[in-house]
């Protein structure tokens, strides 16, 4: 293909993908976009608490991945729910804070004394998220009486991996690196219109296209992929 046709779809895909962007923004999130400092962080609930001591479940998502979209609606018919997006993915702002658990446990407590969501906490940790509601049930163990972790790591055991394959995480963040260039480009935005997403996980289909689209909109927005590589 010629060069100049090349440029061609790379603008025209780019114009359509910052025009998307700007037709999304004007919708409102599912959920409330809480203020934890001058910036504001997406949490989404659903379900109600039976009695001030029944607890109330958070979902955790892993590093890329929203996967809580699709728990919440099952697990509300038992009680009072709740999904965050960290910040720089979802609806969430990017944080001015560097990406560490502990910043991230800290954020997730504001989030949730900010929005009014009182303890006792069920956590549910998936993959990376594990480390942070491990984290979170250290540093405040009173608001914590229980935690699934699913797919779970241990920073020790990571720690222990062959050099080889620790190395393997400057090859993934190269990775993300590239993909916030193929978002900016709407590259990835593309292959979400041409059903790409479901393609690879054909079990995203069971669920229902708005809550499809929740999960999905933030592997699109460049910031996703920056905050993955931080």
């Amino acid at each position: 293909m010629p060069s100049h046709i090349q440029s061609l779809l790379l603008a025209a895909t780019t114009i359509y993908h910052a025009i998307a962007c700007w037709l999304e923004d004007k919708n409102p999130p599912p959920g409330r976009l809480i203020d934890v400092g001058n910036y504001n962080l997406h949490l989404y609930t659903k379900g109600e608490r039976k009695d001030k001591a029944s607890p109330t479940v958070v979902l955790e998502h892993s590093l890329g991945g929203i996967e809580g979209y699709f728990l919440i609606d099952e697990l509300a018919k038992l009680g009072q729910v709740c999904i965050y997006d960290r910040a720089g993915f979802g609806w969430s702002d990017i944080s001015p804070y560097s990406r560490t658990s502990q910043n991230m446990v800290m954020e997730l407590d504001l989030l949730l004394n900010n929005a009014g969501i009182e303890p006792p906490y069920i956590f549910v940790g998936n993959s990376f998220g594990s480390y942070n509601v491990r984290l979170y049930a250290h540093r405040f163990p009173e608001k914590v009486i229980g935690m699934v972790l699913s797919d779970a790591l241990h920073e020790v055991g990571m720690l222990k991996m062959p050099w080889i394959l620790q190395g393997l995480k400057y090859f993934f963040a190269s990775g993300f690196l590239m993909s916030v260039f193929g978002a900016i480009l709407g590259i990835i935005r593309l292959f979400k219109i041409m059903g790409a997403f479901e393609l690879l996980k054909p079990e995203l289909r069971r669920f229902p296209q708005v809550v499809r689209q929740y999960a999905i909109r933030s592997f699109c927005r460049p910031q996703h992929w920056l905050t993955m590589a931080q």
